[in-house]
């Protein structure tokens, strides 16, 4: 924090040169595309939609990367945008405008036939609901072995792999002991284990989840991430979850916060060990600025200082100080320093 006030006046810089520009552009368009090395991009992305004449935008330029192999959970407040942004990762919606790609695929250029096929191969799917993700009248061995039988391959879809593929997951996860069992002899814990294994059956790039925990006591929740956890480490598989469950929150390494339709926080955690030897998990939370350059200050900081409308702007050489406009136009005393 600093007192100093910037100054009232400054002189408007030279016009570049043509050769500045020349240079400016050349470096623009050898720069790599925004998330050209993530598995999941959202650039920009918006959707609207229109109940009884009324456009509600539900994304509003909102902007993502997600890296291949992460475990990440997005958190937000009713309405704020994140399950539109999960049924479009899922293929079961589509955005109004922007760009979206999952594992090479283009969202917005799909047709019903390819969203079909991406859907059973690029992305797997966990309700909340437990018994949305399970058929009621086929044991868990038969929901786990239907995805692969519906992707119709030859070769290493035969029989005898998709059996062991079955096998395999159901063992990794807990539920051995479930095979046999229709979802109304399993608990809401094991129904969602399994579910975990349907969405794996086809090896899928990434795993979806929309508050898989949402209707399960807390101890059966950490069993449930637990399981989440387990593919993530042994299969490699990019995990995202849509959580409200603060435990789920505080065990992955990264949460990004969803606000009125745009990423507005990230919180990245990472593990140090001290002099002694001792591990601690240390969490920081940092604003998003989005492609636009436009970042959402938390509402706390905002009101403690008076912002509202406009603020004031002066560049530093490390960092962006921010003052609050005063009534009278002339800046406040308060500022924020970013360091």
């Amino acid at each position: 924090m600093t007192d100093r006030e910037p100054p009232n006046s400054t002189r408007p810089p030279s016009p570049p040169t043509l050769t500045e520009l020349e240079r400016r552009a050349a470096a623009h368009r050898d720069r790599p595309s925004y998330g050209h090395d993530a598995l999941i991009t959202c650039d920009r992305l918006v959707r609207v939609f229109t109940t009884d004449g009324v456009e509600v935008q539900a994304l509003q330029g909102l902007d993502l990367t997600v890296r291949e192999g992460e475990l990440m959970a997005l958190v937000g407040a009713s309405g704020s945008g994140k399950s539109t942004l999960m049924n479009i990762l899922a293929g079961l919606d589509v955005p109004t405008a922007g760009a979206a790609r999952v594992a090479g695929r283009d969202l917005l250029a799909m047709d019903a036939k390819v969203r079909l096929n991406y859907r059973r191969e690029v992305v797997g799917f966990v309700w909340q609901q437990t018994s949305r993700n399970l058929l009621p009248y086929l044991t868990a061995r038969q929901n786990v072995a239907l995805p692969m039988q519906l992707l119709g391959r030859g070769g290493v879809r035969r029989s005898a792999a998709k059996g062991e593929r079955t096998k395999e997951l159901l063992a990794m996860l807990g539920v051995s002991d479930c095979a046999d069992r229709r979802p109304r002899q399993l608990s809401g814990g094991q129904q969602q284990r399994v579910a975990i294994a349907v969405a794996l059956a086809n090896s899928p790039s990434v795993l979806l989840a929309d508050e898989p925990t949402g209707e399960l006591d807390s101890v059966t929740g950490e069993e449930v991430f637990a399981a989440f956890r387990r593919a993530n480490e042994e299969l490699g598989t990019t995990i995202v979850i849509v959580t409200h469950d603060q435990a789920v929150e505080s065990e992955v390494r990264r949460t990004v916060a969803i606000r009125d339709g745009r990423t507005s926080s990230e919180v990245l955690r990472r593990t140090e060990i001290d002099a002694e030897g001792q591990e601690s998990v240390v969490a920081r939370e940092y604003a998003m600025l989005d492609r636009a350059g436009r970042l959402q200050l938390p509402t706390e900081y905002t009101a403690a200082l008076g912002m509202e409308q406009r603020v004031m702007l002066e560049l530093e050489q490390d960092h962006i100080q921010v003052w609050a406009d005063g009534a009278d136009g002339a800046y406040g005393g308060a500022s924020e320093e970013r360091t």
